[in-house]
């Protein structure tokens, strides 16, 4: 259908899982994408671009460090002639710390990953966007940034953090023709939560894996790139300021597992 044609985006976070089925999908409905991560496997990202007909530049750099960021944006600005697209994916998930064990130093490393990072994208993106009086702008949130029992605290706070983002830029864009959400996923088989299936599998009780949500299975890569896809596109021209849970419903209740103690 080529929905992005002639359009350009940066994706962040596109070594693996989300940001780089995104970037595929991306690429494959018509869009030059410029593909972002501190891993080198970003590469590969834009790789398969290529291999596939498309057109890709792959950066090595770290979303939490404006000038990188900056950079980003310029590169695809200079490269490909615009930026219409930006999807700040890029995130670490800080595993399941105790309360108490915390730090400020951990703290300090996800909100500067997932919150500042997302703020960086949005801001050096929308500042060409709103030259051409168009754009949109897409954050990776997370069902923990909802409500607790979904992540650990920083990073359920800094997720929050990106939904409180995305609303508020959407009112300080208001007239730039920029539009800005985010998504909210809930528990999807990526890199960074690679550790929970295996132990799962390992222990047998794969079956078991996403069982609090109504659709009682985890969610694909794949299948957050398609809303991704969605608010990408012209198709939606008036979805501004949300954040969207792509969750198999989790979000639609309160489900707890009592921790033992």
């Amino acid at each position: 259908m080529q929905l992005l044609k002639a359009k350009t985006a940066l994706v962040t976070g596109a070594a693996s899982g989300i940001g780089r089925a995104s970037a595929l999908l991306f690429a494959a409905e018509g869009a030059a994408v410029v593909v972002l991560d501190r891993a080198p496997d970003v590469e590969q990202t834009a790789a398969a671009i290529r291999a596939a007909g498309g057109r890709a530049i792959a950066l090595v750099r770290d979303s939490s460090i404006e000038g990188d960021v900056a950079g980003a944006v310029a590169t695809a600005v200079a490269e490909f002639g615009s930026i219409d697209v930006c999807f700040a994916n890029a995130g670490v998930s800080g595993g399941l710390v105790p309360f108490f064990e915390e730090t400020a130093d951990r703290w300090t490393q996800i909100l500067a990953i997932n919150l500042i990072g997302s703020f960086l994208a949005a801001k050096y993106a929308s500042l060409e966007m709103s030259k051409q009086r168009r754009g949109s702008i897409i954050c990776t949130a997370s069902v923990a940034g909802l409500r607790s029992g979904a992540g650990c605290m920083p990073y359920s706070a800094s997720k929050a953090g990106v939904i409180s983002l995305v609303q508020t830029a959407a009112n300080e864009l208001a007239g730039t023709g920029v539009r800005i959400n985010a998504i909210c996923p809930g528990l999807i088989e990526t890199g960074m939560t690679r550790p929970i299936f295996e132990q799962a599998r390992a222990r047998g009780s794969e079956r078991k894996i996403g069982q609090l949500n109504p659709l009682r299975r985890a969610g694909a890569p794949e299948e957050i790139a398609q809303v991704a896809l969605f608010l990408a596109s012209d198709a939606a021209s008036y979805v501004n300021g949300q954040a969207i849970a792509v969750d198999g419903g989790l979000s639609s209740s309160h489900p707890i597992v009592v921790r033992r103690e």
